[in-house]
């Protein structure tokens, strides 16, 4: 049994942070381990309020359960405070943890602002040289970068950017771009990958950026390739979001239940079944 570690905020309504995560390794067939760095009240409406955990307490979680069980992979999402942002990356470094995603959470959807402007230095000089693969989205990036992302090409340039500061490789999430497509961009430091998909009518996309970095440290908790990862990730995330029901009286969540065709996320039959041929 292949092993993730997820560490970040709880989502009180269940649709992001540490949910939408274990959600999303269980959805890959991995077993999920958490450390909880903060608590949220929040629901599809939006954040009500937040409460950061002790940095040494977030400390002891990792230590508690990479010191017993490991971890074959790991991402962090919010973060909240540059003391937390240290503690994580002193535990990650301590215990070696391979294949890091870090999903540089700063503002909920909602724009409620999750990590403090004095930590997002920290995490750019701290978790980034730590990172196989950072998952920023556009205004993410914009803030990392120094400079408006807008389109394909300032997606690159903010790629760059961002790569420069340490990480393996670099996911630029186009989600919101204007238009009738999603372009994402993969940069390793040479070469960059586009995905280009249809945008969904939808408004029910809540978690959706924790999903898709919970999905790429599974699939390298599973022995994927970055681009592998990626890739299948993407599928998921697509699947996630087509089959998205209405769920609360705002955003809902994404579809942690999705199936991804051709790959052995949310398989439609057991391990036993198929050996005997048979759907379950």
């Amino acid at each position: 049994m292949r092993r993730a570690l997820t560490i970040a905020g709880s989502d009180s309504g269940g649709g992001a942070g540490i949910q939408a995560d274990l959600k999303t390794f269980t959805a890959f067939q991995v077993y999920g381990l958490s450390v909880l760095t903060a608590i949220t009240a929040q629901n599809t409406l939006g954040v009500q309020g937040v409460e950061t955990l002790p940095p040494d307490f977030v400390t002891l979680q990792i230590r508690s359960v990479l010191s017993d069980i490991g971890a074959d992979a790991g991402k962090t999402g919010m973060l909240a405070t540059k003391e937390i942002v240290a503690a994580v990356a002193e535990g990650v470094r301590e215990f070696q943890l391979p294949n890091l995603v870090v999903d540089p959470v700063m503002v909920s959807a909602t724009g409620h602002r999750l990590l403090d402007e004095d930590a997002v230095e920290a995490v750019k000089t701290l978790l980034f040289p730590l990172a196989t693969v950072v998952t920023p989205n556009l205004d993410e990036a914009t803030i990392l970068w120094g400079e408006k992302v807008k389109d394909l090409n300032g997606m690159k340039e903010a790629a760059k950017a961002i790569k420069a500061l340490g990480p393996r490789y670099v996911l630029v999430k186009g989600g919101h771009l204007s238009g009738p497509k999603i372009l994402d961009v993969l940069y390793d430091g040479k070469r960059f990958e586009v995905w280009d998909t249809p945008k969904i009518p939808t408004e029910h996309t809540h978690g959706s950026g924790c999903t898709i970095s919970a999905a790429i440290a599974a699939g390298l908790a599973k022995g994927h390739k970055v681009k592998e990862a990626v890739d299948t990730a993407q599928r998921y995330i697509h699947a996630a979001i087509r089959t998205a029901v209405k769920i609360g009286k705002g955003k809902g969540p994404v579809n942690h239940l999705a199936k991804v065709e051709g790959s052995d996320v949310q398989s439609p039959t057991s391990q036993t079944d198929r050996k005997k041929g048979r759907a379950r």
